[in-house]
């Protein structure tokens, strides 16, 4: 019997937090104004991995991009409100894998100029496709970050704002 006030403590406990703790700050460090954003990855069939994802993960596509021959690339798959997963076919440079973090900044500029004076080599911010402000740096193990600052009329701000 005591097992059974023991779970409803802790049920109790865990309908508590998540009312009072949005789900964001879960995942953002205090001082550093970052949050995970999207991951990047390659997929040797697209049409398979956008239907895994799509119909027995249950995200939806938010948007994408189709190539000049109208085959559909990069697609970015919303998981949550602020939480993407882009995805994009494998090539002979590209291999089928993770491909980079998108860690999303609330200011580009005082985020590389931070970087920067910590000793990490950042190219300055370009606006990309999506209309989003974007920069990479490599973190060791060659793993790249993508830093990016979301714009009112980017693509993703756009897909955040529809969320329901």
């Amino acid at each position: 019997m005591r097992w059974i006030s023991g779970l409803a403590l802790f049920l109790a406990g865990v309908v508590v937090g998540g009312f009072l703790m949005p789900s964001s700050s879960a995942q953002e460090k205090k001082g550093t104004g970052l949050r995970l954003n999207h991951v990047g990855i390659a997929v040797s069939d697209m049409q398979q991995s956008l239907d895994f994802y799509t119909k027995v993960m249950g995200f939806r596509v938010a948007f994408s991009f189709p190539s000049a021959d109208g085959k559909t690339t990069t697609t970015y798959l919303q998981i949550s409100r602020d939480t993407f997963l882009e995805v994009a076919p494998a090539s002979a440079t590209v291999p089928p894998g993770i491909t980079h973090m998108g860690i999303e900044t609330q200011d580009e500029n005082a985020t590389i100029s931070r970087l920067r004076q910590a000793g990490a080599t950042v190219p300055d911010s370009r606006v990309s496709v999506t209309k989003a402000v974007l920069s990479n740096v490599m973190a060791p193990n060659n793993i790249r970050l993508e830093l990016i600052e979301l714009t009112p009329d980017s693509l993703h701000q756009k897909a955040e704002n529809s969320w329901k």
